[in-house]
């Protein structure tokens, strides 16, 4: 458990927040539902590739990986997951380029 900790994720709410941002409209949207991984990390990577330093994609996918992939991801890119919605059977993520 201690490695969901370092990437900022709290195993027991399920939830990841670096600081909330519900009042903020996202850039763009990604529903990667239905998707395994890698695939919801590597379209949500081509969408914020399309983004300006600064804006917001909210990535919604239903792959259980993803509670780990997605901040791992955007940590090591520079990029601000600054919401995670969850558990359910939805996952939804704001990152911030």
């Amino acid at each position: 458990m201690s490695h969901l900790r370092e990437l900022g994720l709290d195993p027991e709410l399920g939830g990841f927040y670096a600081g909330c941002m519900s009042d903020h409209r996202p850039d763009d949207e990604l529903d990667a539902r239905g998707f395994l991984c890698p695939l919801p990390v590597l379209k949500a990577r081509k969408r914020l590739l399309a983004l300006e330093a600064g804006q917001v994609l909210r990535l919604i996918t239903d792959d259980p990986a993803a509670i780990v992939d997605v901040p791992h991801f955007c940590a090591e890119q520079g990029y601000t997951v600054s919401q995670v919605d969850g558990p359910g059977p939805d996952l939804i993520f704001l990152i911030r380029k």
